[in-house]
């Protein structure tokens, strides 16, 4: 007897409640082999390819590309053929993948469209979420031709095609055993020679019936206002124009939560003042000065390089400090980790802040990368504005923020220079460290930054 198994999401990274489809490389009917790729999905940290759990036809998917899935919940559905390679019972993982459950039988065949969304008890006998042989985000895999062209890409690679409306299988491949890489999808997107749909012409008939549609609109001119002489808020069926609510999506919808949770946590303070740089000697690095005077407070009042737990009222101060650099990007806000920034000097911090950069940029930086820092710094300066208030993200009791710089007026000896300046905003969270603390702190940061070197 034939036997299908539900595969539910499993946590692609440290808890995360859910992920958005970017891909699947197979659909509906079609014969996967265990641990071949199934489905590329995005998370707040990474995007990932999840590999088949079994061998087996392919009965149900869960959603198409950009619909969101809970973790835990359905991901897809198959029908396991004992003729192929199958994994036993939690090998290669330790963990358990759920007992399958029979087929249905040809008389409860019809109703079985409205029993899909499985019951609770089906759901606690098929819970199996962990992947046997999950695949890293920065792997290459040659994909099946039917679902992807037969395109070498990584993940982050399909998503960006994806996203800029590249058709991967039109660009020139620049990469390892021909694989695309980000840079060439970039290339064609700027280029515009790759575009989803513009290649081939379409057959004769397609044309021909193709060509009435816009004589049937033709009478149907759209216009901003009603027949009222009002404006409207109107969109043709499926186009989504801005003005119109979507759901966050990965990188933003985590943010959203973490902002959320951390308002409702963090008891924030805010202090500000500006850092006087008229001494500094040509080619000083702004940020790894910034980096440099942020280690030297945190070593002066160890209080703000800790952790700190509201619920036991608890507090860890740590010996390294790991500062979490934000970066802004077109998907929302990421904040790596340069780890043990205390031992490195100017050159290692600028290095460590390229390589975060450009794996964030090209969404290969591993989750692990993107958490466990002592403090953080936002230098939102590069932009604009000069003080901020900026969000305290637990455990994290203190966060860094630079603003433009400026030249302003500065009372000297004798008359009045023009001195160039940074503004400085440190938010601290006051039920683990106090305005003393946070202000010895600043003191310390300015008076580094004050050095001509």
């Amino acid at each position: 007897m034939s036997q299908t198994k539900n595969f539910n999401l499993p946590d692609l990274g440290e808890g995360l409640p859910d992920a958005t489809i970017v891909e699947w490389f197979v659909k509906e009917g079609d014969v996967i082999k265990l641990d071949e790729p199934l489905v590329s999905m995005e998370t707040a940290k990474a995007v990932v390819e999840v590999p088949s759990p079994v061998s087996g036809k392919v009965l149900k998917l869960a959603g198409g590309a950009g619909d969101i899935v809970v973790t835990g919940h359905m991901l897809a559905q198959f029908e396991i053929d004992p003729n192929l390679p199958q994994r036993a019972e939690g090998q290669d993982t330790g963990h358990h993948h759920g007992a399958p459950a029979p087929a249905p039988t040809p008389a409860a065949a019809a109703p079985a469209p409205v029993a899909a969304p499985a019951p609770a008890a089906a759901e606690r006998a098929d819970e199996g979420t962990v992947v046997g042989a999950m695949v890293s985000s920065n792997a290459v895999h040659t994909e099946q031709a039917v679902a992807v062209g037969g395109v070498k890409a990584v993940p982050a690679v399909r998503a960006m095609a994806r996203k800029l409306g590249v058709d991967l299988a039109r660009v020139r491949a620049t990469g390892a055993d021909g694989a695309v890489t980000m840079s060439d999808v970039k290339q064609a997107a700027e280029a515009g020679t790759a575009k989803v749909g513009s290649a081939p012409a379409a057959a004769p008939q397609a044309v021909q019936a193709a060509a009435p549609a816009p004589a049937v609109r033709a009478d149907a001119a759209r216009t901003p206002l009603s027949a009222a002489g009002r404006p409207m808020r109107t969109a043709p069926p499926g186009v989504v124009a801005k003005g119109q609510p979507e759901p966050l999506k990965g990188v933003r919808r985590n943010m959203a939560r973490v902002m959320a949770d951390a308002h409702s946590k963090v008891v924030p303070t805010t202090l500000t003042d500006d850092a006087d740089i008229h001494a500094w000697a040509p080619g000083n690095d702004m940020t790894s000065r910034l980096v440099r005077g942020i280690v030297a407070a945190c070593q002066a009042v160890p209080a703000m390089n800790a952790w700190f737990d509201g619920d036991t009222l608890t507090r860890t101060l740590h010996a390294q400090v790991d500062i979490g650099i934000a970066v802004d990007t077109d998907d929302g806000l990421f904040v790596p980790a340069l780890r043990n920034a205390d031992m490195l000097d100017a050159r290692g911090v600028r290095e460590g802040i390229n390589r975060l950069r450009q794996q964030v940029e090209e969404r290969s930086i591993a989750p692990s990368e993107l958490s466990g820092y002592t403090i953080s710094l936002s230098n939102f300066g590069m932009f604009a504005g000069r003080y901020a208030t900026p969000v305290v993200v637990p455990p994290c009791v203190a966060i860094v923020a630079a603003g433009r710089a400026r030249f302003q007026v500065t009372p000297v000896m004798g008359g009045v220079e023009t001195h160039k300046v940074i503004p400085l905003s440190v938010t601290f969270d006051h039920r683990a460290c106090t305005g003393g603390e946070a202000a010895r702190f600043l003191r310390v940061l300015i008076d580094d930054l004050a050095r001509p070197h």
